[in-house]
């Protein structure tokens, strides 16, 4: 007994030192465990950068932000905050977005959409990839419109097939960050109705289950149950969110207020030092803006600039074509080719497809004018050719359906469509503008100063009488000399008059003779003789 009360009494005594000891191991426990929860909140996330996406979205803004994100991951950022400002833009551009905004959350970087201002359609689901959002004082978000199926006619089958990686990427998108499904259906869908609900009698101490349902839903749940003492679920009344959330006939769009009110968004934000407070910012995010470089890029790449180079383009190649030689025209012309197709090359609206079928149609052309004159089947395909590749270099590629297959098919998006509107007005302005540009050069420019250096060297042009109808001279056999390079179009003098002739593709010297072999229409096409005839 004395040993055992000695052995207790001696425990007593070490209490307070064992109470100590764990008291200093509890609390050296404590920090080790708050210290990466501080971490996380505080220290992690003090190392941010704002990445401002405005304007269209394309591969060249697909291109900045993977280069803007890597140079912030360089920097050692934790936290990305992607500044949103945009109307929308091409579907694949912004569906490559989203996974890589996802690739940089699976390598634990921490995302934030801050909608400054607005993030429509394309905006809206690169805004819903992100971990959680946040709202400018009077911003928006929704309506994705511009990536809706504008075909009202298909079939459910062929809707649902053209809509799937859209909606798939929201669905994804969706569930990976918490936001609710049926909301992003109803900013990508026309005849998705939502309704808010709440519980009427939640358990006692808890706030009231609320959730968002379809008209179906709410009609099972609220509107078939007619003994209201059994009801379950009624709806939502808030002054500001008029019930139904979004209607049948609309797409859902959301402001600050409504996107925080149903809980979409995090918060609201006015500025970027407000964004800091409400993250727990130690220090101010910097900004990576997009450079000089692909802003230019992206001006290159607009329509209207994009005209222009196309009528440089057109009137280029119509001087050169008709003054052979001169080679700063058709220089021009080349020049203003490369850049109207490789800025949008660039910006992934013109595929390497495009570029090949240009040229191909400049081939048939070439072969129809100076092989095989006339007008036949490789006129009309190469005409048809520069067309289709024209109008092709303004719209985007579609996503590929689920069945994967590549081969061409109608366009199926209403964001394609309302591209090719716009490359229809562009090409066609600036093809009358090219016209009434050549009339007025044609009037004017041999009366400017320094014109005459212009063109080439040729005294005989300048006396030659004018060229009178073909039907009137230069028949089959007749012999004439040319006063001017066939290269292999010009023109060739018989007896006292002149005429405009055309070779079988030969290049033939001023001053040679050549004869007649045989007439199409108006075009008098000529073979040089030998020296001696």
């Amino acid at each position: 007994m004395r040993s055992w009360l000695g052995q207790g009494n001696a425990s007593r005594r070490a209490t307070p030192v064992r109470v100590a000891r764990i008291a200093i191991l509890l609390g050296l426990a404590s920090v080790l465990v708050a210290a990466p929860l501080l971490g996380e909140g505080r220290t992690v996330r003090s190392k941010a950068t704002v990445i401002p996406i405005d304007g269209d979205i394309d591969d060249i803004m697909l291109g900045s932000i993977e280069r803007r994100i890597d140079d912030a991951k360089a920097a050692g950022a934790t936290q990305l905050i992607f500044e949103m400002d945009t109307h929308g833009g091409a579907v694949v551009s912004a569906l490559e977005i989203c996974r890589l905004i996802m690739r940089q959350q699976d390598d634990g970087i921490h995302t934030v959409a801050w909608i400054n201002d607005k993030a429509y359609s394309a905006g809206a689901l690169i805004s819903v990839s992100c971990d959680e959002i946040w709202m400018g004082s009077a911003s928006s978000i929704g309506d994705c419109a511009p990536i809706m199926l504008g075909a009202t006619e298909l079939g459910e089958t062929e809707r649902a097939k053209a809509e799937s990686p859209i909606l798939q990427m929201f669905r994804e998108c969706a569930t990976r960050n918490g936001y609710d499904q049926l909301l992003c259906r109803a900013m990508v869908q026309v005849g998705t109705e939502v309704w808010w609900i709440e519980q009427v009698n939640p358990p006692e101490g808890q706030e009231p289950e609320r959730r968002f349902v379809s008209g179906e839903e709410k009609t099972q749940l609220i509107d078939d149950v007619t003994d209201e003492s059994a009801r379950e679920w009624k709806l939502v009344e808030q002054d500001a969110l008029p019930q139904p959330i979004d209607g049948k006939d609309t797409l859902l769009t959301m402001s600050a207020s409504d996107a925080v009110s149903l809980g979409f968004a995090r918060g609201t934000a006015a500025k970027l030092s407000d964004l800091a407070d409400q993250l727990g910012l130690t220090v101010m995010p910097s900004v990576s803006t997009i450079t000089g470089w692909e802003r230019f890029v992206m001006w290159l790449s607009s329509p209207v600039v994009r005209g222009v180079f196309f009528l440089i383009m057109i009137v280029g190649g119509y001087i050169e074509f008709q003054h052979p030689g001169l080679i700063l025209p058709g220089s021009v012309a080349l020049v203003a080719a490369v850049i109207f197709f490789g800025a949008p090359y660039a910006a992934g609206l013109a595929d390497i497809w495009t570029i090949l079928l240009f040229i191909l149609g400049l081939i048939l052309l070439g072969v129809e004018i100076f092989v095989i004159p006339g007008f036949g089947i490789c006129g009309i395909l190469g005409i048809v050719f520069l067309v289709i590749a024209l109008i092709g270099s303004f719209v985007p590629a579609e996503p590929l359906p689920d069945d994967g297959s590549w081969l061409p098919r109608l366009p199926t998006l209403q964001d394609t469509w309302d591209r090719i509107k716009v490359a229809i007005i562009v090409l066609s302005s600036s093809v009358i503008a090219s016209v009434v540009g050549l009339i007025l050069l044609a009037k004017y420019l041999p009366s400017l100063p320094g014109a005459r250096a212009l063109s080439l060297g040729n005294p005989e042009q300048v006396t030659l009488p004018p060229r009178i109808p073909a039907a009137e001279t230069a028949l089959v056999g007749d012999i004439g000399v040319v006063v001017g390079d066939l290269k292999p179009a010009g023109r060739a003098r018989f007896g006292n008059e002149v005429v405009d002739v055309v070779t079988q593709g030969q290049y033939v010297d001023a001053g040679v003779k050549v004869q007649v072999i045989r007439r199409e229409g108006m075009n008098i096409f000529v073979r040089p003789l030998p020296e001696e005839a």
